[in-house]
């Protein structure tokens, strides 16, 4: 564990996931090693994974936009798991006392078990059958904000997955203009603050890893 200050808080990890149950899975990040950032975790069962695995790509996100300067916490927002159920996330900011982000405590409900009750109950008492949890914004885009992953090309590959979705175009087809894109897309949420990152990206994107260092040299 990179900052003993954290260690306060794994008896906090214990406590939660043993009020609310094993559909609550706790994780406690460190920040400053975004590469094995877990450092501890209660029913993991929900997620996969397990201590040493990386940030997610919303903590990637929070670190590289600062969002945590503005907030203490972020409430109840949805994410998914790795098999795809729905899930309701909050997570905790944890700073020193000069305010720098140094963990993230992390809680994730597995709400497949509220969800099939509410469908029951909705479709009982109304006679149809609603979606019992919105993935949509108004737009149509979705609003999945974060995702597991158990390693950090698996977090890489998701993330290149989305920032792309809709093109259509294998990677070898892209333009230099649409790779150096989603290098920026990718660099804006944080995911080059992995190490081995670009190693995993240029072979997503079928480049080689000094191409996609040019493409960041651009950006500077």
């Amino acid at each position: 564990m990179g900052n003993n200050a954290l260690k306060a808080y794994i008896p906090l990890v214990d406590f939660i996931a043993g009020i609310v149950g094993p559909n609550c899975e706790v994780v406690l990040h460190d920040c400053s090693d975004v590469d094995e950032s877990i450092v501890a975790i209660r029913n993991n069962h929900i997620s996969g994974r397990k201590v040493g695995g990386p940030m997610t790509n919303l903590g990637l996100k929070l670190l590289k936009e600062g969002s945590y300067n503005k907030e203490h916490f972020l409430l109840n927002y949805p994410s998914k798991s790795t098999d795809g159920r729905d899930l309701r996330s909050s997570t905790y900011f944890i700073k020193d006392e000069e305010s720098k982000l140094i963990g993230m405590l992390c809680i994730n409900i597995d709400l497949t078990g509220a969800l099939t009750a509410k469908k029951f109950i909705d479709s009982f008492i109304k006679g149809d059958l609603l979606d019992p949890y919105e993935t949509t914004t108004t737009d149509g885009s979705p609003n999945i904000l974060e995702n597991f992953s158990n390693s950090i090309d698996d977090l890489v590959y998701s993330t290149i997955e989305n920032t792309i979705n809709g093109l259509a175009i294998p990677p070898e087809r892209l333009s230099p203009d649409e790779k150096t894109s989603i290098v920026q897309q990718l660099n804006d949420k944080g995911v080059f603050l992995l190490k081995g990152a670009v190693s995993s990206v240029a072979k997503m994107l079928k480049v080689s890893e000094n191409t996609v260092y040019r493409y960041l040299n651009k950006m500077n």
